[in-house]
């Protein structure tokens, strides 16, 4: 396997995928055709790139960047799924008028998500694992009942969304997202029969990027301890972003590494994705394809890589 740099997301009806600043989003409409839309993504960075670059600092504005793409193209898609008239010209101020509301609608949504996630992952946990303090006085022992705790909201959560009718497809784009890629970086032609047989696991995917979260926070819980139950929850909000960063360049080496122990550490992400990610049909392929050819000349790379 050679590592393509290329990811994505899977949307409602659709994939997204990105390849350096390039998207592309490829959705399936009502009518059953595909409709591709291509775009430059400009970092929450701005013209400080270089942050872009620096180990362990880059992760953090790379996490942000997705979380603001990504609530994007998720609002791109559905648009196509609503019952409002399109028909209807729309004017110049008005559009104007709508972009600036969907820009605030992002923001707001990527900064409640960061709010709900550090409540639920972070704090939950530890106020939980705080009503045994009469029958566990030591600290330390109440961390080894908040990771239990922590690891166990995560997999209900995984699992109770696995659940829902509308997750399941999206966790279906999600497999054909992860198919391509894997088909491309084994050095197969991008054909729908090709993409069938590939795994719809793979060690860059989000879902691994939240296991490496989940166990690198719990990991610097044990080595940074305080005293005082206010520093506690201060220390957990301020590790986040470095918790973030760290996890980034984690999911970085278990992308491109061979070496066994970045196997062994990838594996249970790999597990989890097992929920995250289900069998697509054709239909679902075809869209991932087109998705995929839209940004990034896998046949160059595959002549490049593989000799194909």
């Amino acid at each position: 396997m050679k590592s393509s740099n290329i990811g994505g997301q899977a949307v409602l009806e659709g994939i997204m995928m990105k390849n350096q600043d390039q998207y592309a989003v490829a959705v399936r409409k009502p009518d059953g055709e595909i409709e591709v839309s291509k775009g430059i993504y400009h970092s929450v960075v701005g013209r400080r790139i270089c942050l872009l670059r620096i180990p362990f600092v880059r992760g953090v504005f790379q996490f942000v960047d997705s979380l603001v793409l990504g609530v994007k193209t998720m609002t791109y898609s559905a648009d196509f799924y609503e019952d409002e008239e399109r028909a209807t010209p729309v004017k110049e101020e008005e559009k104007r008028k709508q972009e600036r509301q969907e820009k605030w609608m992002i923001r707001g949504t990527v900064f409640f998500s960061v709010l709900m996630a550090v409540g639920i992952f972070m704090l939950l946990p530890y106020f939980l694992s705080g009503l045994l303090k009469p029958a566990i006085p030591s600290y330390s022992a109440r961390l080894f009942v908040e990771a239990a705790v922590r690891i166990v909201i995560f997999l209900l959560y995984i699992f109770l969304i696995s659940r829902v009718k509308d997750i399941q497809r999206t966790f279906m784009y999600h497999g054909a997202e992860h198919k391509c890629i894997n088909c491309i970086e084994h050095g197969l032609p991008l054909t729908v029969d090709n993409v069938r047989i590939s795994s719809r696991q793979h060690r860059r995917c989000g879902t691994s990027f939240l296991f490496f979260v989940l166990a690198i926070g719990i990991l610097l819980l044990f080595l940074i301890q305080v005293k005082s139950p206010l520093m506690r929850v201060l220390v957990r909000i301020a590790l986040v972003p470095v918790i973030a960063g760290i996890s980034y360049e984690a999911l970085r080496l278990a992308g491109s590494s061979e070496n066994w122990l970045v196997r062994l550490f990838s594996k249970p992400g790999l597990w989890i994705q097992r929920l995250t990610t289900k069998e697509p049909d054709d239909d679902m392929i075809e869209v991932a394809i087109c998705a995929v050819e839209a940004v990034f000349d896998w046949r160059s790379y595959e002549a490049e890589n593989f000799g194909a």
